[in-house]
């Protein structure tokens, strides 16, 4: 509602002039998001004489401000998208030019960005990465491995049922395929992994670091432009005092995505999957300050032992990550026992007498 200046009356002022697209077959219903800087704007609308909707993206090339490599990422995404056929990935439906724009359609899907302000357990962001790591399996499993490259809270739509659905492939590549440097830096900072800003090649690593970072984002409840306050004076994440509930195991995955040496990540979407299927998102954590808690008040610690308590719990801690079975598992408890010369506990929890 507005003042009419003319009688003091208050009328409805349309505050947008949406596109009329009625001649190509579709009608604007609401403006869904707008990059004032870029000028793209996303539009939601209906398919003329049907019930479905769609989402019609724009980039106006006309002013004299835009950036015409935007005109030229639609253009690839229209590629990468008609070759793909998953259903959490919007699919194509048509592009279309005008004389001051250039006009991509796409199916929609009613589910809001991570970009807007929600919160969600720990368990339900993993139930998110283990939907987001179903795509990236999918796109990496193409004949020529798809790189997203722009993996952020903004470009994941997540539905009531934590069904996440990758969006804007506007900067994703083909791996292998040659990339002028200078589109290096058209990546989110804070997610984009060290080996782009480097203008070293990608890998099917790559998106695992963005995604990495946007689950630390979500643990956190950090905006992504405020992802900077989770990385270190050595540009690595530090957000574990943040989420004290997260178990050891899943702290540790989600480092081991966020390693800034991509060959220290998991090799793929595969990979990680796998690895996060059996991880229990809360837990209670049984690392190196419950261990010397236990040995203190026997008073039995020495600097020698302390360090055995260090290696058997990064030991224990790794092979934890691979579900020992309970064989490794007595072994480990008899391993810290003995070190210590703890023989009545060593007796409690093997069944086993020195």
């Amino acid at each position: 509602m507005e003042l009419d200046a003319r009688n003091g009356n208050k009328r409805v002022i349309p505050l947008n002039h949406h596109p009329d697209f009625s001649e190509l077959g579709y009608q604007v219903i609401s403006e869904l998001g707008r990059n004032r800087e870029g000028g793209r704007i996303t539009y939601l609308a209906n398919i003329l004489n049907s019930n479905q909707q769609v989402v019609i993206k724009e980039f106006c090339f006309a002013r004299a401000d835009a950036d015409l490599s935007g005109v030229k990422a639609y253009q690839r995404e229209i590629e990468i998208l008609q070759q793909l056929n998953h259903y959490r990935i919007p699919r194509y439906i048509d592009s279309f030019e005008m004389p001051e724009a250039f006009y991509l359609v796409q199916e929609y899907k009613n589910a809001p960005s991570l970009g807007l302000k929600r919160s969600f357990h720990p368990e339900e962001i993993k139930q998110i990465a283990l939907s987001i790591l179903e795509i990236l399996v999918d796109l990496q499993k193409q004949v020529s491995p798809i790189i997203h490259r722009d993996i952020k809270p903004e470009n994941i739509l997540v539905d009531e049922e934590l069904n996440a659905y990758l969006v804007d492939f506007g900067l994703a590549r083909i791996q292998g395929a040659k990339v002028a440097l200078s589109s290096f830096i058209a990546g989110t900072p804070g997610f984009m992994p060290p080996e782009e800003q480097f203008g070293h090649s990608l890998t099917e690593a790559s998106d695992l670091y963005s995604l990495g970072a946007t689950l630390i984002c979500l643990l956190t409840n950090t905006r992504s432009i405020e992802i900077g306050k989770l990385i270190d004076d050595n540009y690595r994440f530090n957000f574990q005092q943040l989420v004290p509930q997260i178990s050891p195991r899943f702290r540790w995955w989600l480092m081991k995505m966020v390693e800034r040496n991509r060959k220290r990540r998991y090799a793929n979407a595969a990979v990680a999957l796998e690895a996060l299927k059996p991880i229990q998102v809360v837990g209670t954590a049984v690392g190196i300050e419950t261990l010397v808690r236990t040995i203190i008040p026997r008073k039995r610690a020495t600097v020698l032992g302390l360090a055995t308590v260090v290696t058997l719990a990064a030991m224990r801690a790794a092979l934890m990550s691979f579900q020992p079975d309970g064989a490794v598992r007595q072994l480990l408890e008899a391993m810290q026992c003995q070190s210590f010369n703890l023989n009545v506990s060593c007796q409690e929890k093997t069944g086993h007498e020195d």
